[in-house]
Protein backbone atom coordinates (compact mmCIF):
# COMPACT_ATOMS: atom_id res chain seq x y z
CA UNK A 1 0.00 0.00 0.00
CA UNK A 2 1.15 2.98 -0.76
CA UNK A 3 0.74 5.90 2.13
CA UNK A 4 1.06 9.41 2.36
CA UNK A 5 4.68 9.69 3.70
CA UNK A 6 5.36 7.41 0.83
CA UNK A 7 4.27 10.15 -2.05
CA UNK A 8 6.23 12.86 0.03
CA UNK A 9 9.17 10.83 0.79
CA UNK A 10 9.46 9.03 -2.88
CA UNK A 11 7.82 11.84 -5.51
CA UNK A 12 6.78 10.83 -9.30
CA UNK A 13 9.20 12.02 -12.14
CA UNK A 14 7.50 11.30 -15.60
CA UNK A 15 8.89 9.93 -18.88
CA UNK A 16 9.78 13.64 -20.51
CA UNK A 17 11.64 14.58 -16.94
CA UNK A 18 14.06 11.64 -17.36
CA UNK A 19 14.20 12.39 -20.76
CA UNK A 20 14.96 15.94 -20.17
CA UNK A 21 17.77 15.33 -17.54
CA UNK A 22 19.17 12.61 -19.93
CA UNK A 23 19.90 15.19 -22.68
CA UNK A 24 21.15 17.65 -20.51
CA UNK A 25 23.54 15.02 -18.98
CA UNK A 26 22.26 15.71 -15.67
CA UNK A 27 23.01 12.79 -13.18
CA UNK A 28 20.55 10.27 -12.58
CA UNK A 29 20.30 6.42 -11.77
CA UNK A 30 16.58 4.56 -13.30
CA UNK A 31 16.82 1.43 -11.89
CA UNK A 32 14.65 -1.80 -12.64
CA UNK A 33 14.45 -3.14 -9.28
CA UNK A 34 12.43 -6.67 -11.19
CA UNK A 35 15.01 -9.58 -11.93
CA UNK A 36 17.14 -9.67 -14.57
CA UNK A 37 14.92 -11.67 -17.01
CA UNK A 38 12.04 -9.53 -17.09
CA UNK A 39 14.12 -6.86 -16.91
CA UNK A 40 15.98 -8.19 -20.22
CA UNK A 41 12.49 -8.55 -21.50
CA UNK A 42 11.67 -4.72 -21.45
CA UNK A 43 12.89 -1.48 -19.98
CA UNK A 44 14.28 2.08 -21.49
CA UNK A 45 17.65 2.29 -22.94
CA UNK A 46 19.75 3.72 -19.89
CA UNK A 47 17.65 1.41 -16.95
CA UNK A 48 19.86 -0.37 -14.95
CA UNK A 49 18.76 -3.55 -13.34
CA UNK A 50 18.94 -3.90 -9.37
CA UNK A 51 16.79 -6.23 -7.94
CA UNK A 52 15.28 -5.20 -4.81
CA UNK A 53 16.70 -8.28 -2.73
CA UNK A 54 20.24 -7.67 -4.13
CA UNK A 55 20.07 -3.44 -2.76
CA UNK A 56 21.99 -3.97 -0.29
CA UNK A 57 24.79 -5.81 -1.69
CA UNK A 58 25.31 -4.00 -4.47
CA UNK A 59 24.23 -0.08 -4.20
CA UNK A 60 26.63 1.76 -2.13
CA UNK A 61 29.09 0.26 -4.70
CA UNK A 62 27.02 1.15 -8.16
CA UNK A 63 25.61 4.46 -6.70
CA UNK A 64 28.63 6.05 -4.38
CA UNK A 65 27.10 9.60 -3.90
CA UNK A 66 24.16 9.36 -1.50
CA UNK A 67 22.20 12.46 -2.75
CA UNK A 68 22.00 10.79 -6.28
CA UNK A 69 18.73 11.35 -7.95
CA UNK A 70 17.26 7.72 -8.33
CA UNK A 71 14.18 6.54 -10.18
CA UNK A 72 12.92 3.44 -9.52
CA UNK A 73 9.88 1.37 -11.56
CA UNK A 74 8.36 -2.14 -11.88
CA UNK A 75 6.05 -3.16 -14.55
CA UNK A 76 3.18 -3.69 -11.83
CA UNK A 77 4.68 -6.37 -9.67
CA UNK A 78 4.67 -4.20 -6.38
CA UNK A 79 8.44 -4.19 -5.86
CA UNK A 80 9.10 -0.41 -7.02
CA UNK A 81 8.09 0.81 -3.52
CA UNK A 82 9.49 -1.79 -1.29
CA UNK A 83 12.50 -0.90 -3.15
CA UNK A 84 12.24 2.85 -2.61
CA UNK A 85 11.91 2.39 0.73
CA UNK A 86 14.58 0.05 1.14
CA UNK A 87 17.08 2.31 -1.00
CA UNK A 88 16.04 5.31 1.24
CA UNK A 89 16.74 2.97 4.97
CA UNK A 90 20.30 2.68 3.33
CA UNK A 91 20.55 6.88 3.03
CA UNK A 92 19.68 7.37 -0.44
CA UNK A 93 18.52 11.23 -0.05
CA UNK A 94 16.68 11.45 -3.38
CA UNK A 95 14.45 8.61 -4.16
CA UNK A 96 11.74 8.73 -6.82
CA UNK A 97 9.09 6.49 -8.44
CA UNK A 98 8.66 6.52 -12.18
CA UNK A 99 5.06 7.74 -13.17
CA UNK A 100 2.98 4.76 -13.92
CA UNK A 101 6.05 2.68 -13.85
CA UNK A 102 7.04 0.96 -17.47
CA UNK A 103 3.72 1.02 -18.77
CA UNK A 104 3.64 4.97 -17.95
CA UNK A 105 6.99 4.76 -20.02
CA UNK A 106 5.38 3.06 -22.83
CA UNK A 107 2.22 5.13 -22.52
CA UNK A 108 4.48 8.06 -23.01
CA UNK A 109 6.04 7.29 -26.11
CA UNK A 110 9.06 5.92 -24.41
CA UNK A 111 11.45 3.81 -26.40
CA UNK A 112 11.44 0.18 -24.91
CA UNK A 113 14.57 -1.81 -25.39
CA UNK A 114 15.18 -5.70 -24.91
CA UNK A 115 18.08 -7.76 -23.35
CA UNK A 116 21.07 -6.99 -21.61
CA UNK A 117 23.49 -3.93 -21.90
CA UNK A 118 21.20 -2.54 -24.34
CA UNK A 119 23.17 0.92 -24.35
CA UNK A 120 27.07 -0.93 -25.27
CA UNK A 121 25.34 -3.34 -27.98
CA UNK A 122 23.15 -0.42 -29.69
CA UNK A 123 26.24 1.58 -29.78
CA UNK A 124 28.42 -1.39 -31.34
CA UNK A 125 25.56 -1.53 -34.06
CA UNK A 126 26.09 2.64 -34.60
CA UNK A 127 29.98 2.10 -34.82
CA UNK A 128 29.23 -0.47 -37.85
CA UNK A 129 27.44 1.31 -39.61
CA UNK A 130 29.09 4.36 -39.98
CA UNK A 131 32.52 3.11 -39.84
CA UNK A 132 31.75 0.08 -42.01
CA UNK A 133 33.93 -2.12 -39.87
CA UNK A 134 35.25 -5.18 -41.85
CA UNK A 135 33.72 -8.52 -41.06
CA UNK A 136 33.99 -11.99 -42.43
CA UNK A 137 31.71 -14.54 -42.45
CA UNK A 138 32.05 -17.66 -40.25
CA UNK A 139 32.43 -20.28 -43.53
CA UNK A 140 34.99 -17.41 -44.85
CA UNK A 141 37.00 -17.22 -41.79
CA UNK A 142 36.88 -21.59 -41.81
CA UNK A 143 38.29 -21.37 -45.43
CA UNK A 144 40.57 -19.38 -43.74
CA UNK A 145 41.79 -21.29 -40.83
CA UNK A 146 41.59 -24.85 -43.00
CA UNK A 147 43.89 -23.26 -46.03
CA UNK A 148 46.30 -22.78 -42.57
CA UNK A 149 46.27 -18.98 -44.02
CA UNK A 150 48.65 -16.19 -42.57
CA UNK A 151 45.54 -15.38 -39.53
CA UNK A 152 45.17 -15.14 -35.89
CA UNK A 153 41.94 -15.23 -34.04
CA UNK A 154 41.80 -13.44 -30.99
CA UNK A 155 38.64 -13.76 -28.96
CA UNK A 156 37.62 -10.30 -27.12
CA UNK A 157 35.26 -11.92 -24.34
CA UNK A 158 36.53 -12.68 -20.86
CA UNK A 159 38.02 -15.63 -20.20
CA UNK A 160 35.56 -18.06 -18.81
CA UNK A 161 33.19 -17.46 -21.83
CA UNK A 162 36.33 -18.07 -24.16
CA UNK A 163 36.80 -21.29 -22.13
CA UNK A 164 33.21 -22.14 -22.47
CA UNK A 165 33.25 -22.36 -26.59
CA UNK A 166 36.04 -20.73 -28.78
CA UNK A 167 36.27 -20.19 -32.56
CA UNK A 168 39.40 -22.96 -33.57
CA UNK A 169 42.50 -21.88 -32.73
CA UNK A 170 41.39 -18.88 -30.90
CA UNK A 171 43.18 -16.87 -28.57
CA UNK A 172 41.39 -15.27 -25.54
CA UNK A 173 42.15 -11.34 -25.48
CA UNK A 174 39.70 -9.23 -23.67
CA UNK A 175 38.75 -6.04 -25.27
CA UNK A 176 40.98 -3.67 -23.58
CA UNK A 177 44.09 -5.90 -24.29
CA UNK A 178 43.68 -5.98 -28.09
CA UNK A 179 45.86 -3.18 -28.82
CA UNK A 180 48.73 -3.17 -26.04
CA UNK A 181 49.10 -7.18 -27.23
CA UNK A 182 48.11 -7.21 -30.69
CA UNK A 183 51.55 -6.44 -31.85
CA UNK A 184 53.16 -9.38 -30.05
CA UNK A 185 50.76 -11.69 -31.56
CA UNK A 186 50.59 -10.68 -35.11
CA UNK A 187 53.96 -9.28 -35.60
CA UNK A 188 54.32 -9.88 -39.16
CA UNK A 189 51.93 -6.92 -40.72
CA UNK A 190 50.81 -9.15 -43.43
CA UNK A 191 49.01 -11.06 -40.67
CA UNK A 192 45.15 -11.30 -41.19
CA UNK A 193 43.70 -10.44 -37.01
CA UNK A 194 40.29 -11.65 -37.07
CA UNK A 195 38.35 -10.71 -33.98
CA UNK A 196 35.55 -12.57 -32.65
CA UNK A 197 33.12 -12.56 -29.21
CA UNK A 198 29.88 -14.65 -28.68
CA UNK A 199 27.48 -12.09 -31.05
CA UNK A 200 28.55 -8.89 -32.61
CA UNK A 201 29.35 -5.84 -30.38
CA UNK A 202 32.88 -6.84 -28.63
CA UNK A 203 33.87 -7.93 -32.07
CA UNK A 204 32.77 -4.62 -33.41
CA UNK A 205 34.66 -2.48 -31.08
CA UNK A 206 37.77 -4.71 -30.59
CA UNK A 207 38.03 -4.45 -34.20
CA UNK A 208 37.50 -0.81 -34.58
CA UNK A 209 39.92 -0.17 -31.73
CA UNK A 210 42.67 -2.08 -33.85
CA UNK A 211 41.68 0.11 -36.84
CA UNK A 212 41.32 3.14 -34.90
CA UNK A 213 44.99 2.46 -33.34
CA UNK A 214 46.34 2.40 -36.94
CA UNK A 215 47.97 -0.93 -36.73
CA UNK A 216 49.44 -1.73 -39.97
CA UNK A 217 47.53 -6.08 -40.18
CA UNK A 218 44.00 -5.78 -41.92
CA UNK A 219 41.52 -6.31 -39.34
CA UNK A 220 38.10 -8.26 -39.72
CA UNK A 221 35.31 -8.91 -37.51
CA UNK A 222 33.87 -11.92 -37.03
CA UNK A 223 30.66 -11.02 -38.16
CA UNK A 224 27.86 -12.53 -35.45
CA UNK A 225 30.81 -14.45 -33.73
CA UNK A 226 30.13 -17.80 -32.13
CA UNK A 227 26.31 -17.83 -33.04
CA UNK A 228 27.20 -16.82 -36.67
CA UNK A 229 29.48 -20.07 -36.55
CA UNK A 230 27.16 -22.15 -35.16
CA UNK A 231 24.36 -20.88 -37.26
CA UNK A 232 26.66 -22.06 -40.08
CA UNK A 233 26.64 -25.68 -38.79
CA UNK A 234 30.79 -25.23 -37.67
CA UNK A 235 31.97 -26.78 -35.04
CA UNK A 236 33.50 -25.03 -31.91
CA UNK A 237 36.13 -25.98 -29.41
CA UNK A 238 35.70 -26.06 -25.59
CA UNK A 239 37.68 -26.41 -22.67
CA UNK A 240 40.54 -24.39 -24.60
CA UNK A 241 43.01 -22.15 -22.23
CA UNK A 242 45.19 -20.52 -24.71
CA UNK A 243 45.21 -17.22 -23.39
CA UNK A 244 47.38 -13.51 -24.37
CA UNK A 245 49.56 -13.92 -20.90
CA UNK A 246 50.66 -17.48 -22.46
CA UNK A 247 52.21 -15.73 -25.60
CA UNK A 248 55.61 -13.30 -25.26
CA UNK A 249 54.89 -9.38 -24.70
CA UNK A 250 55.93 -6.30 -26.28
CA UNK A 251 58.11 -4.88 -22.42
CA UNK A 252 57.88 -1.51 -21.64
CA UNK A 253 60.48 1.12 -23.30
CA UNK A 254 59.88 -1.60 -26.67
CA UNK A 255 59.12 0.24 -30.10
CA UNK A 256 56.10 -1.69 -30.10
CA UNK A 257 54.96 -0.97 -26.95
CA UNK A 258 55.67 3.22 -27.72
CA UNK A 259 53.60 2.93 -30.69
CA UNK A 260 50.87 1.68 -28.84
CA UNK A 261 50.88 4.08 -26.31
CA UNK A 262 50.98 6.73 -28.75
CA UNK A 263 48.15 5.44 -30.84
CA UNK A 264 46.43 4.80 -27.99
CA UNK A 265 46.35 8.61 -26.76
CA UNK A 266 46.05 9.87 -30.03
CA UNK A 267 42.68 8.21 -30.49
CA UNK A 268 41.39 9.28 -27.08
CA UNK A 269 42.51 12.81 -27.91
CA UNK A 270 40.49 12.24 -30.79
CA UNK A 271 37.01 11.77 -28.50
CA UNK A 272 37.92 14.18 -26.53
CA UNK A 273 38.78 12.22 -23.60
CA UNK A 274 39.81 14.11 -20.52
CA UNK A 275 43.63 13.91 -18.64
CA UNK A 276 43.82 14.05 -14.83
CA UNK A 277 45.77 13.68 -11.69
CA UNK A 278 45.98 12.29 -8.59
CA UNK A 279 45.71 15.72 -6.73
CA UNK A 280 42.70 17.03 -8.98
CA UNK A 281 41.01 14.18 -8.45
CA UNK A 282 41.50 13.66 -5.08
CA UNK A 283 39.34 16.83 -5.00
CA UNK A 284 36.81 15.69 -7.19
CA UNK A 285 36.65 13.57 -4.55
CA UNK A 286 35.44 16.01 -1.76
CA UNK A 287 32.84 17.48 -4.39
CA UNK A 288 29.46 17.68 -3.62
CA UNK A 289 26.66 17.04 -5.90
CA UNK A 290 29.28 15.03 -8.45
CA UNK A 291 29.68 11.13 -8.97
CA UNK A 292 33.06 10.24 -9.50
CA UNK A 293 33.67 6.42 -10.37
CA UNK A 294 37.11 5.18 -10.29
CA UNK A 295 38.33 1.91 -12.40
CA UNK A 296 41.06 0.36 -13.13
CA UNK A 297 40.77 -1.26 -16.38
CA UNK A 298 43.45 -3.66 -16.49
CA UNK A 299 43.21 -7.55 -15.61
CA UNK A 300 41.76 -8.82 -12.29
CA UNK A 301 44.80 -10.47 -11.92
CA UNK A 302 47.06 -7.15 -12.42
CA UNK A 303 44.47 -5.34 -9.85
CA UNK A 304 44.63 -7.81 -7.19
CA UNK A 305 48.57 -7.36 -7.62
CA UNK A 306 48.50 -3.80 -6.69
CA UNK A 307 46.17 -1.26 -7.43
CA UNK A 308 45.12 2.57 -6.46
CA UNK A 309 43.48 2.96 -2.99
CA UNK A 310 40.08 3.88 -3.96
CA UNK A 311 39.66 2.03 -7.47
CA UNK A 312 37.91 -0.57 -8.47
CA UNK A 313 38.56 -3.25 -10.85
CA UNK A 314 36.74 -3.16 -13.97
CA UNK A 315 38.89 -5.07 -17.06
CA UNK A 316 38.23 -2.30 -19.94
CA UNK A 317 36.72 -4.86 -22.50
CA UNK A 318 33.97 -6.15 -19.94
CA UNK A 319 33.62 -1.99 -18.80
CA UNK A 320 32.41 -0.79 -22.35
CA UNK A 321 30.43 -3.74 -22.50
CA UNK A 322 28.24 -3.40 -19.51
CA UNK A 323 28.99 0.26 -18.27
CA UNK A 324 25.56 0.07 -17.56
CA UNK A 325 26.18 -2.26 -14.66
CA UNK A 326 29.38 -0.77 -13.62
CA UNK A 327 28.38 3.04 -13.73
CA UNK A 328 24.22 3.13 -13.36
CA UNK A 329 24.04 6.76 -12.88
CA UNK A 330 23.83 8.55 -15.99
CA UNK A 331 25.72 11.47 -16.27
CA UNK A 332 28.91 10.65 -13.65
CA UNK A 333 31.99 11.34 -13.62
CA UNK A 334 34.36 8.43 -14.99
CA UNK A 335 38.44 8.07 -14.40
CA UNK A 336 40.56 5.36 -15.52
CA UNK A 337 43.80 4.07 -14.81
CA UNK A 338 46.48 1.43 -15.68
CA UNK A 339 49.99 1.41 -15.99
CA UNK A 340 50.90 0.83 -19.13
CA UNK A 341 49.54 4.06 -21.08
CA UNK A 342 46.99 2.09 -23.26
CA UNK A 343 44.38 0.45 -22.07
CA UNK A 344 42.99 3.61 -20.23
CA UNK A 345 42.99 5.37 -23.48
CA UNK A 346 41.47 2.68 -25.38
CA UNK A 347 38.30 2.42 -22.94
CA UNK A 348 38.14 5.88 -22.52
CA UNK A 349 38.11 6.64 -26.00
CA UNK A 350 34.67 4.55 -26.35
CA UNK A 351 33.13 5.66 -23.26
CA UNK A 352 33.54 9.44 -24.40
CA UNK A 353 31.69 8.22 -27.95
CA UNK A 354 28.91 7.06 -25.43
CA UNK A 355 28.40 10.11 -24.28
CA UNK A 356 30.20 10.08 -20.67
CA UNK A 357 32.49 12.37 -18.91
CA UNK A 358 35.50 10.50 -18.63
CA UNK A 359 39.42 10.97 -17.94
CA UNK A 360 42.35 9.07 -18.03
CA UNK A 361 44.53 9.31 -15.17
CA UNK A 362 47.94 10.53 -16.13
CA UNK A 363 51.54 10.02 -14.26
CA UNK A 364 50.92 7.66 -12.51
CA UNK A 365 54.02 5.96 -10.83
CA UNK A 366 54.57 1.90 -10.04
CA UNK A 367 54.25 3.02 -6.28
CA UNK A 368 51.17 4.60 -6.67
CA UNK A 369 49.65 1.18 -6.82
CA UNK A 370 49.54 0.15 -3.19
CA UNK A 371 46.81 -1.07 -2.32
CA UNK A 372 46.33 -5.16 -3.08
CA UNK A 373 44.03 -8.16 -2.82
CA UNK A 374 40.38 -7.32 -3.60
CA UNK A 375 39.10 -4.64 -0.97
CA UNK A 376 35.84 -5.97 0.90
CA UNK A 377 32.31 -4.23 -0.57
CA UNK A 378 30.83 -1.50 1.56
CA UNK A 379 27.81 -3.22 3.06
CA UNK A 380 25.30 -1.82 5.32
CA UNK A 381 24.86 -3.53 8.92
CA UNK A 382 21.81 -6.47 8.93
CA UNK A 383 19.09 -7.02 11.22
CA UNK A 384 20.07 -9.23 14.19
CA UNK A 385 19.42 -12.96 13.32
CA UNK A 386 20.27 -16.57 15.37
CA UNK A 387 22.84 -18.61 13.43
CA UNK A 388 23.16 -22.20 13.32
CA UNK A 389 25.87 -24.44 12.58
CA UNK A 390 26.20 -27.37 9.84
CA UNK A 391 25.79 -29.82 11.86
CA UNK A 392 22.99 -28.48 13.38
CA UNK A 393 21.43 -27.84 10.48
CA UNK A 394 22.35 -31.21 9.45
CA UNK A 395 20.73 -32.74 12.68
CA UNK A 396 17.57 -31.11 12.21
CA UNK A 397 17.26 -31.88 9.01
CA UNK A 398 17.78 -35.39 9.59
CA UNK A 399 14.96 -35.06 12.25
CA UNK A 400 12.90 -33.77 9.67
CA UNK A 401 12.36 -37.86 8.25
CA UNK A 402 11.15 -38.69 11.74
CA UNK A 403 7.59 -36.73 11.00
CA UNK A 404 7.99 -34.59 14.21
CA UNK A 405 9.97 -31.98 13.06
CA UNK A 406 10.14 -30.04 9.63
CA UNK A 407 12.98 -27.35 9.36
CA UNK A 408 12.44 -25.42 6.07
CA UNK A 409 15.77 -24.76 4.20
CA UNK A 410 15.46 -22.39 1.80
CA UNK A 411 18.57 -21.11 -0.45
CA UNK A 412 19.23 -17.45 -1.96
CA UNK A 413 21.99 -17.81 -4.22
CA UNK A 414 21.61 -17.69 -8.21
CA UNK A 415 19.08 -20.52 -9.70
CA UNK A 416 22.52 -21.66 -11.24
CA UNK A 417 24.58 -22.19 -8.55
CA UNK A 418 21.48 -24.15 -7.26
CA UNK A 419 21.04 -26.17 -9.88
CA UNK A 420 24.97 -27.34 -9.89
CA UNK A 421 24.98 -28.20 -6.26
CA UNK A 422 22.53 -27.35 -3.13
CA UNK A 423 22.23 -28.88 0.80
CA UNK A 424 19.79 -31.73 -0.16
CA UNK A 425 16.35 -30.50 0.75
CA UNK A 426 16.92 -26.97 0.13
CA UNK A 427 13.85 -25.34 -1.77
CA UNK A 428 15.60 -22.07 -4.10
CA UNK A 429 14.15 -18.87 -3.20
CA UNK A 430 14.53 -15.58 -4.29
CA UNK A 431 14.38 -12.64 -1.71
CA UNK A 432 11.98 -10.43 -4.08
CA UNK A 433 9.14 -13.27 -4.31
CA UNK A 434 10.36 -14.76 -0.05
CA UNK A 435 6.35 -14.25 0.63
CA UNK A 436 5.10 -16.17 -2.33
CA UNK A 437 7.68 -18.12 -1.32
CA UNK A 438 6.62 -19.72 2.27
CA UNK A 439 3.68 -19.61 0.74
CA UNK A 440 4.06 -22.76 -1.16
CA UNK A 441 6.58 -24.42 1.76
CA UNK A 442 4.84 -26.82 4.29
CA UNK A 443 4.53 -25.92 7.69
CA UNK A 444 7.61 -25.23 9.41
CA UNK A 445 8.72 -25.73 12.26
CA UNK A 446 11.54 -23.42 11.86
CA UNK A 447 13.09 -21.89 8.68
CA UNK A 448 16.60 -21.83 7.84
CA UNK A 449 18.13 -19.24 5.54
CA UNK A 450 21.31 -20.23 3.40
CA UNK A 451 23.06 -19.08 -0.06
CA UNK A 452 27.21 -19.44 -0.58
CA UNK A 453 28.16 -17.67 1.57
CA UNK A 454 24.88 -16.84 3.62
CA UNK A 455 25.77 -13.10 3.05
CA UNK A 456 22.59 -12.16 1.26
CA UNK A 457 20.44 -14.83 3.55
CA UNK A 458 21.34 -12.37 6.51
CA UNK A 459 19.88 -9.60 4.78
CA UNK A 460 16.80 -11.94 3.62
CA UNK A 461 16.63 -13.08 7.61
CA UNK A 462 14.79 -9.90 8.31
CA UNK A 463 12.38 -9.78 5.76
CA UNK A 464 11.17 -13.64 6.70
CA UNK A 465 11.07 -12.94 10.71
CA UNK A 466 8.22 -10.25 9.84
CA UNK A 467 6.45 -12.87 7.13
CA UNK A 468 6.07 -15.36 10.20
CA UNK A 469 5.88 -16.75 13.77
CA UNK A 470 8.25 -19.65 13.40
CA UNK A 471 11.64 -19.28 14.38
CA UNK A 472 14.23 -18.31 11.56
CA UNK A 473 17.96 -19.16 10.99
CA UNK A 474 20.85 -18.49 8.92
CA UNK A 475 23.33 -20.84 8.71
CA UNK A 476 26.46 -19.66 9.67
CA UNK A 477 29.18 -19.43 6.77
CA UNK A 478 26.42 -20.06 4.01
CA UNK A 479 26.59 -23.21 1.73
CA UNK A 480 30.33 -23.02 1.75
CA UNK A 481 30.54 -23.98 5.12
CA UNK A 482 28.17 -27.01 5.07
CA UNK A 483 30.75 -28.01 1.84
CA UNK A 484 33.98 -27.09 4.02
CA UNK A 485 32.57 -29.64 6.67
CA UNK A 486 31.70 -32.56 4.04
CA UNK A 487 28.21 -32.56 4.24
CA UNK A 488 26.69 -33.93 1.61
CA UNK A 489 25.12 -32.05 -1.54
CA UNK A 490 22.48 -32.90 -4.23
CA UNK A 491 22.29 -30.95 -7.95
CA UNK A 492 19.34 -30.41 -9.72
CA UNK A 493 15.65 -28.30 -9.90
CA UNK A 494 14.85 -30.45 -6.46
CA UNK A 495 12.82 -27.79 -5.28
CA UNK A 496 12.02 -24.65 -6.49
CA UNK A 497 9.93 -21.93 -4.31
CA UNK A 498 10.68 -19.21 -7.09
CA UNK A 499 10.79 -19.25 -10.52
CA UNK A 500 14.21 -18.87 -12.26
CA UNK A 501 13.95 -15.33 -13.63
CA UNK A 502 17.36 -14.45 -11.74
CA UNK A 503 19.22 -15.25 -14.72
CA UNK A 504 18.35 -13.99 -18.13
CA UNK A 505 19.16 -17.35 -20.60
CA UNK A 506 21.14 -15.49 -23.02
CA UNK A 507 21.24 -16.71 -26.71
CA UNK A 508 24.73 -16.15 -27.09
CA UNK A 509 26.31 -17.84 -24.04
CA UNK A 510 26.79 -21.76 -23.08
CA UNK A 511 26.34 -24.66 -25.88
CA UNK A 512 22.66 -25.41 -25.99
CA UNK A 513 21.20 -22.23 -27.33
CA UNK A 514 18.36 -23.18 -29.84
CA UNK A 515 18.78 -22.04 -33.24
CA UNK A 516 15.90 -19.64 -33.42
CA UNK A 517 16.88 -17.71 -30.41
CA UNK A 518 20.05 -17.00 -31.59
CA UNK A 519 18.69 -15.68 -34.93
CA UNK A 520 16.50 -13.87 -33.25
CA UNK A 521 19.08 -11.83 -30.92
CA UNK A 522 21.09 -11.45 -34.46
CA UNK A 523 18.29 -9.66 -35.97
CA UNK A 524 17.36 -8.01 -32.74
CA UNK A 525 20.56 -6.45 -32.99
CA UNK A 526 20.59 -5.31 -36.68
CA UNK A 527 17.75 -3.05 -35.65
CA UNK A 528 19.17 -1.42 -32.24
CA UNK A 529 20.21 1.67 -35.02
CA UNK A 530 16.83 2.49 -35.32
CA UNK A 531 15.88 2.23 -32.15
CA UNK A 532 18.43 4.42 -31.04
CA UNK A 533 17.01 6.76 -33.92
CA UNK A 534 13.52 6.71 -32.19
CA UNK A 535 14.47 7.19 -28.59
CA UNK A 536 16.68 10.27 -29.13
CA UNK A 537 18.56 10.31 -25.94
CA UNK A 538 21.71 8.56 -26.19
CA UNK A 539 23.91 11.27 -27.29
CA UNK A 540 26.34 8.97 -28.88
CA UNK A 541 29.13 9.77 -31.62
CA UNK A 542 31.62 7.78 -33.42
CA UNK A 543 35.20 9.29 -34.50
Amino acid sequence: MTTTTDIATFPLLSFQQIHAALLERSELALLDVREEAPFAEAHPLFAANLPVGRIELEAYARIPRRDTTIVVYDDGEGLALPAARRLHRLGYSAVHLLDGGLQGWRDAGGEIFRDVNAPSKAFGELVESQRHTPSLSAPEVKALLDAKADVVVLDARRFDEYNTMSIPGGISVPGAELVLRVRALAPRPETRVIVNCAGRTRSIIGSQSLINAGIPNPVSALRNGTIGWTLAGQQLEHGKTQRFSDRPTDPPGSQNHAQAVASSREVANRARVGRTDLATLARWQEEVGRTTYRLDVRTPEEYAAGHLPGFSSAPGGQLVQETDHIAPVRGARIVLADDDGVRANMSASWLAQMGWDVYVLDGLQQTDFSASGNPPPQLPPTSPYESVTPQQLAQWLQDNASGNDNTVLLDFTSSANYVKQHIPGARFALRSQLAQALQQTPAATRYVLTCGSSLLAGYAAGDAQQLTDKPVFVLAGGTAAWIAAGLPLESGETALASPRIDRYQRPYEGTDNPVAAMQAYLDWEYGLVAQLATDGSHGFFVI
